[in-house]
């Protein structure tokens, strides 16, 4: 029996799952199982334009188009770039004791975060194992560079709500080192299961490749295992800068123009991190990552 396959007309949407050559689009309210029609570089995020195909009494998608992208993250080896999602509005730094965040992994996602039209924000997570306010002096660095900071234990849902009004009308994604408590967060935000496998170290692994964009309560969050091990190598000496706009701000009174910012004469940089208005750590982040695309 022959059955003739009626095309719909097109319509946009959203990809909310991405796999190697197929995709999962939510459009006007619906979820469809989608195919890709050639090679479009997609991403879990992406806008894009869908052709919905009836067929015997089943509704497929066939992407066509991908629309712009406000933004996207990348992730670069040997300075090739790839995309690892989209239209993101803000990144949640995770930074935990155990196991210990240092703050190079702050400023870089920072710096990575600014780049690409990112709000960053940092996320102090496990307070519950906490002897004291370990976090304050770190904390207290990155609010007064205006970054929006949040102290909460995952586990526990301690201060969940506060992070969850923050996000209301936002497309978040999370970062952080093995064990940070990435799923864990994902799950207490979204009330998703998002698996995880605990080692004896104190660190967790995603078990899945999956990309997934969930939409709960006005707000969007992105889990994706791409972001584990993303690098900078694609940015360039002024976009590094970027990252550290204290030292962007004094780095305009150095006396010679093309100042490393690593000899004491004439750079108002170092003056300004002996008089206590950079920050030591965030100076040797900075000339540590400056060093590194230096070498590449």
């Amino acid at each position: 029996m022959y059955f003739e396959a009626k095309m719909i007309k097109v319509q946009t949407g959203q990809i909310v799952e991405f796999y190697s050559n197929s995709c999962s689009v939510v459009s006007a309210g619906e979820e469809f199982k989608c195919k890709i029609r050639g090679r479009i570089n997609l991403v879990v995020g992406d806008m894009v334009e869908i052709e919905i195909i009836s067929n015997n009494d089943n509704l497929e998608g066939l992407v066509t188009k991908r629309l712009d992208r406000v933004t996207a993250l990348f992730k670069s080896k040997e300075k090739v770039k790839k995309p690892i999602a989209a239209n993101i509005t803000h990144i949640g730094i995770l930074v935990t004791q155990s196991p210990k965040t240092n703050l190079e992994f702050i400023d870089k996602w920072i710096t990575i975060s600014i780049n690409a039209s990112i709000e960053p924000f940092i996320i102090f997570n496990k307070i519950d194992l906490l002897t004291n306010d370990e976090f304050k002096e770190i904390q207290k660095i990155y609010e007064d560079l205006g970054i929006k900071t949040f102290q909460i234990s995952a586990k526990l849902r301690t201060n969940i709500d506060v992070l969850k009004e923050y996000l209301l009308k936002k497309t978040a994604i999370f970062v952080g080192n093995s064990g940070s408590g990435k799923s864990t967060l994902t799950s207490a935000i979204t009330g998703k299961k998002i698996l995880s496998k605990a080692l004896s170290n104190n660190q967790g692994v995603h078990t899945t490749s999956l990309s997934t964009l969930y939409n709960i309560n006005e707000m969007q969050i992105i889990d994706s295992p791409g972001v584990r091990d993303i690098d900078i190598d694609h940015l360039k000496l002024k976009e590094i800068t970027l990252g550290f706009p204290e030292i962007m701000h004094h780095s305009l009174n150095c006396v010679f123009p093309n100042c490393s910012h690593q000899i004491d004469d004439g750079c108002a940089v170092k003056t300004a991190m002996k008089n206590g208005d950079i920050k030591e750590s965030r100076y040797n982040n900075f000339i540590f990552l400056s060093n590194q695309e230096k070498i590449r």
